[in-house]
């Protein structure tokens, strides 16, 4: 069964403007005239090309492509609109402005998918993120390419089918067929193994540093000669951390969807992500950049897990101070053509730096003057540095330890950094923060403010100039991780102490 040619067709779809999206209308209309296919409604050179696409798929279908002039219009016109995932609202626009398909199953209806020449239906990036908005908006039903069903099958609240091809949607349309719900290929596939803490051999100091972090979201720069361990640690960081809540989950895995790295297979992200990019990397692979509007940086691909910026003292001043604002905000701006891109950043930033440009295994065979050795550290500014609550200074381990000692499991760890939390959670339930390293200082000063003989190690400190206000919040969040850790219901003057020893030793400067 057809529909009736109406020289109008309407198909609605979404679209992503940075990480926000928006239900687009598609409309088609066919007019006498020229032959020819114009599409309008600020789009961008790859849906500017759709044209082709849209054609030749109509035509490699068994359907008739109009020989009018026909003219494609996305509304709002004002939003810019990029990518192919238009080509199925498009197409079927098309069809039923022609009368080739009817409409009854368009009303709450959205298309997604790209269109390949031959009708057949390419996976789309963010779909996660577009369905989240188009059940926001009212829409219940969703048409999307089969490859995306795993994804789009997350999002609660709104029916999902998944078709191979152009073929098929003409089909569900005309009520011949019923789309798929389940991706053929093989099933999810498990998450990528975490390396062991097990395998760490001695650094009493900083595995028990790292398990502070890991139970506070805390920041922290690791120092020392290389290989002592330091990429080692950070990288089983992830396996002592908490999997991620269901809210969170889909928070990472609509950022990762928009990036385009999200497995066809595993789409949903439970474990905390572990991004490490390299030392050479720029402020736009961190932050976020590319044409038109700015695509997902470092940061965002790491929301709710953890940054390693390894070698970091090889990276430029600038990269550096450029992670300031996310740690302070949990977001990242980044300004484009098309308008200012905002994604969530909120990540545990892991820092590792030789104490010097020769690096040697022990520190009295360095060669290095006390100024190169100050400028090498130097890099990292005070107000990055002022951002970092934990800073370790590691030593090598001995050779009876490398021989006979084996190091705590990350499943013990990990029980433990998950009671941490829970405490922690339970504490600012009420206001939203589900770690220590998200509370406000005005807060801590305010409605959980301490004892003043609790407060007296922090007050010397500020007397004398060692930390600044900004450090004081921060190394209260951290004294109350130390005391979740513990068991203890409220920091005491010793957990405070430690707090501030922790951000006053082993900075290399």
């Amino acid at each position: 069964m057809t529909g009736v040619a109406t020289d109008l067709g309407r198909v609605h779809s979404v679209g992503l403007n940075a990480f926000a999206a928006d239900v687009v209308e598609v409309q088609a209309n066919i007019s006498s005239g020229l032959p020819g296919f114009y599409i309008s409604g600020s789009t961008d050179t790859s849906l500017r090309e759709a044209k082709e696409r849209v054609r030749a798929a109509v035509n490699n279908s068994d359907l008739k492509f109009p020989e009018k002039r026909l003219t494609v219009a996305l509304a709002p016109a004002n939003l810019p609109k990029s990518g192919a995932g238009f080509d199925l609202a498009m197409a079927v626009a098309v069809l039923v402005a022609t009368g080739q398909a009817p409409t009854t199953l368009l009303p709450g209806t959205v298309m997604i998918g790209e269109l390949a020449l031959d009708g057949r239906l390419r996976s789309t990036r963010g779909v996660l993120p577009l369905l989240l908005g188009a059940r926001d908006a009212g829409f219940t039903r969703a048409v999307v390419p089969i490859d995306n069903v795993a994804e789009a099958t997350l999002v609660e609240g709104i029916e999902i089918g998944g078709a191979y091809s152009l073929s098929d949607v003409v089909a569900w349309m005309a009520g011949n067929l019923v789309l798929d719900t389940v991706a053929d290929g093989p099933g999810p596939s498990a998450a990528p193994a975490v390396p062991d803490m097990t395998d760490v051999v001695g650094q009493p100091a900083a595995r028990h540093a790292l398990e502070v972090a890991a139970a506070g979201a805390h920041h922290i720069l690791m120092t020392g000669p290389p290989g002592i361990g330091k990429t080692m640690l950070a990288c089983r960081l992830p396996g002592i951390l908490p999997e991620l809540d269901h809210a969170e989950s889909l928070e990472v895995t609509a950022i990762h969807s928009v990036a385009g790295i999200l497995p066809a297979h595993r789409p949903l992200v439970v474990v905390p992500p572990f991004v490490a990019p390299h030392h050479s990397a720029s402020i736009t692979s961190l932050l976020g950049g590319g044409t038109g509007m700015a695509r997902p940086g470092a940061v965002s691909r790491a929301h709710r897990g953890v940054l390693f910026l390894d070698e970091c003292a090889e990276m430029g001043t600038k990269v550096l101070d450029s992670l300031r604002q996310p740690l302070e905000e949990g977001i990242v701006r980044v300004a484009r053509r098309d308008g200012t891109a905002v994604y969530p950043a909120r990540f545990q930033l892991i820092l590792a730096a030789n104490p010097c440009p020769c690096a040697p295994v022990n520190d009295v065979d360095c060669v290095c003057t006390s100024i190169v050795r100050r400028r090498y550290l130097g890099k990292l500014s005070g107000p990055l540095m002022d951002r970092i609550d934990i800073r370790v200074q590691m030593e090598p381990p001995g050779n009876t330890a490398l021989m006979t000692e084996q190091g705590e499991s990350s499943a013990l760890v990990s029980a433990r950094v998950a009671t941490a939390r829970a405490a922690a959670r339970d504490r600012w339930r009420d206001h939203g923060w589900l770690t220590n390293a998200e509370v406000p200082g005005s807060a801590l000063r305010r409605e959980y403010r301490l004892p003043p003989d609790t407060m007296r190690p922090i007050e010397a400190f500020l007397r004398e100039g060692r930390i600044t206000a900004r450090g004081a919040d921060r190394a209260l969040r951290l004294a109350w991780t130390l005391t979740d850790l513990r068991g203890g219901t409220s920091p005491e003057a010793d957990d405070v102490a430690q707090a501030l020893m922790y951000r006053d030793r082993g900075n290399g400067r």
